[in-house]
């Protein structure tokens, strides 16, 4: 028999929701930036309502800052007072936990704290998977961090990332270093232009004892492929998006990252990507299936 990668060791819980082994599948969603309360909410209440169809956990995902886009006239969304408050809102109005993307350590405490519960889970881009400040001031807070592994990274190289969180140092409000950590592969550059997923480096990422999640969608980015040489766009593969996500779920992961929008075209950042809403609700479908059928697998073997 196959030998099959370690089972994480620490879930990641959330307000209403647990990631991790022996957990229903988490599906973290919604627009690429916060481009409107109203569209965020629509995106998130459509997503939630196929999760609890489908016995899947959802977790609402937008960005209130993107600051690592192409190029310096790329949009980066409502800025941090005004979108954290929205993304913070709109996960009340659901009824679900929330996350978005910091790039600076003292965002860490802002999103942490920001009015109306603040954001549960912190996300560290993939880019900045190896800043010390950063991590040390994410796992500080206390809150549940999601690292996303850098396109420059093998899986292994991860195991430092997660122990930056833990080794913050406790204080009076928080007795213990924060253990909850969660990794997500995104995909690793090849070439000009292209990401490849590494599907035997997922069970490497799960080695390491945290809840494992797939981005389903910034996997099939194609770095600076719409302009060529020079770019300051990204391209992307979305019609390939459900095959890599079927792939990952059967490999075992603990949650999919999806982006998603009703009208991608129209979208202010990673409209490339990005998938409709109504193909994200169909996908899900395939995946809680899938999930279910991998549960059987795993229960006979």
């Amino acid at each position: 028999m196959t030998e099959q990668p370690s089972p994480s060791a620490q879930p990641v819980a959330l307000p209403g929701v647990t990631i991790g082994k022996g957990q229903s599948l988490a599906v973290i969603a919604g627009p690429c930036v916060a481009e409107s309360f109203e569209l965020c909410l629509s995106i998130g209440r459509a997503v939630r309502e196929r999760c609890g169809e489908l016995g899947l956990s959802y977790v609402f995902k937008a960005s209130f800052d993107k600051a690592n886009r192409s190029s310096a006239g790329s949009a980066r969304g409502p800025g941090v007072a005004e979108g954290l408050a929205m993304i913070v809102a709109v996960g009340r109005e659901l009824g679900v936990p929330v996350t978005t993307d910091i790039h600076l350590p003292e965002q860490a405490a802002m999103a942490a704290e920001a009015s109306g519960g603040g954001v549960d889970l912190l996300q560290v881009p993939a880019f900045l998977c190896r800043q010390t400040d950063l991590l040390v001031a994410c796992g500080a807070t206390g809150r549940a961090v999601n690292i996303k592994k850098g396109q420059f990274m093998s899986p292994a190289e991860m195991g430092t990332a997660v122990e930056k969180v833990k080794s913050a140092a406790p204080n009076a409000e928080r007795p213990a270093p924060n253990a909850q950590v969660m990794l997500t592969e995104r995909g690793t550059f090849f070439g000009y232009h292209r990401l490849v997923n590494d599907f035997a480096g997922l069970g490497d990422l799960m080695e390491h004892g945290c809840p494992v999640c797939f981005d389903v969608t910034h996997s099939t980015q194609l770095p600076g492929a719409t302009a060529g040489v020079g770019g300051v766009t990204s391209g992307g593969r979305p019609e390939r998006a459900p095959l890599l996500a079927r792939a990952a779920v059967a490999a075992g992961v603990d949650a999919v990252f999806i982006e998603s929008h009703p009208d991608p075209g129209a979208a202010v950042s990673d409209g490339a990507t990005m998938l409709t809403v109504d193909r994200t609700l169909r996908l899900l479908g395939d995946l809680a299936k899938l999930r279910a059928a991998m549960a059987d697998f795993e229960a006979g073997a």
